[in-house]
């Protein structure tokens, strides 16, 4: 199919409330129906985990560790770690034979790089613990904490990209998940970019609500007013509580680029988040501090293979990380169009692979000069 510009690429549907309800072209999975694809089944967790990154517990963890000395670690394993749901069996379905070989950096830097996939969704629906409400995956972001412990990149995938799924041919990535769970998207995007992943990482909404209201809400700036539902972002500075974050991610009606600028809004709040946790005094006080994790590492959950005290010596070796120091881009695309009644993404490869290539190399902050078109903007739509 022919590849249209990707401006004003965006789906139909809005909910009775004024939100996104993101019911996809041909089915509730977004999945393009094929023959033989087989049946649906839906993962489960002990609790519904959704939405965007890990970094956020990671970076608060890191700088409390740093904090610490001696017996006071096992205190904020439990605590803290202890807090963290796991979300089990994410590899154990997949052949390790079939697997990217890890990270080769070009540079020595002491540590290994580690690369998260996280996952999430912008269902509000309410259900009973350990089910998901769909199965969906509408925020697909590579993460990668560099070997240097200094720098991160974070690559959101569109969640309607068409890309081969294995197994179930040609779909769009969210797909995967809907097929397979948290496994098969691995697989595909181990497939799709030749990059390890070595953790699954995924973030519960209403978490992340309750974080933003804990900090005092949010700073964004937008560069033309919008409305979404019963919020209006005015141009210029706006301050957002848990609500009004939800409705400023959730748009893409409205905006000139459509989903691929709630892509950059999903990236712009994670940056704001970021900022105001490193530029408020919540570090000097304890209670303060304390409520702030809680409520951080209650939205977290990883995959089973990440431990208590993996967690926190992670953390505590990414300590120096500043939202400087995070990178944000989006997987170069060519542009939209149709396959069958689905409107879909269709990624550059040549441009994709020399991206992945740098993220294997551990290379992509070095040469992220190369991908200004893809990175994340100051001020975003």
């Amino acid at each position: 199919m022919e590849a249209h510009a990707v401006t004003g690429y965006e789906h139909d549907g809005h909910g009775s409330d004024g939100y996104e309800d993101d019911q996809y072209d041909n089915d509730q999975y977004g999945a393009v129906a094929h023959e033989g694809a087989g049946t649906t089944e839906r993962p489960r967790t002990r609790r519904r985990r959704t939405w965007r990154s890990a970094l956020v517990a990671l970076g608060v963890l890191g700088l409390v560790l740093a904090l610490v000395v001696g017996g006071g670690l096992w205190f904020l394993s439990s605590r803290y770690g202890g807090n963290i749901d796991r979300v089990g069996d994410v590899f154990a379905g997949i052949d390790a034979g079939s697997r990217p070989a890890a990270a080769s950096p070009v540079q020595d830097t002491g540590a290994d790089p580690v690369t998260f996939l996280l996952v999430g969704s912008d269902t509000r629906a309410v259900v009973e613990n350990g089910d998901l409400p769909d199965a969906r995956s509408d925020a697909i972001m590579l993460t990668r904490i560099a070997g240097d412990r200094k720098h991160a990149q974070v690559i959101s995938i569109p969640r309607d990209s068409w890309v081969d799924i294995p197994g179930h041919g040609k779909n769009k990535i969210n797909a995967a998940y809907a097929f397979g769970g948290p496994t098969l998207l691995i697989q595909t995007v181990e497939q799709l970019t030749g990059v390890r992943i070595d953790h699954y990482a995924a973030i519960s909404f209403n978490g992340l609500i309750q974080v933003t209201d804990d900090l005092g809400g949010v700073d964004v700036v937008v560069p033309e007013t919008t409305s979404n539902g019963e919020y209006t972002f005015t141009a210029g500075p706006n301050h957002l509580d848990g609500a009004e974050a939800r409705a400023y991610v959730g748009q893409r009606h409205g905006l000139p680029g459509g989903d691929f600028d709630r892509v950059k809004r999903q990236q712009n709040y994670l940056r704001s988040m970021f900022t105001k946790l490193f530029s408020q005094n919540s570090f000097s006080d304890p209670g303060k501090l304390d409520s702030l994790l809680l409520a951080v590492t209650s939205a977290v959950a990883v995959d089973d293979s990440l431990g208590n005290a993996d967690l926190l010596s992670l953390g505590y070796s990414a300590r120096g990380i500043r939202p400087a120091d995070v990178a944000f881009f989006t997987a170069p695309v060519l542009g939209t169009g149709m396959e069958g009644a689905a409107s879909v993404v269709y990624l550059d490869t040549v441009t994709d692979q020399r991206m992945w290539g740098y993220l294997q190399s551990d290379s992509l902050g070095q040469n992220a000069g190369e991908f200004t078109d893809q990175a994340l903007p100051d001020v975003p739509r």
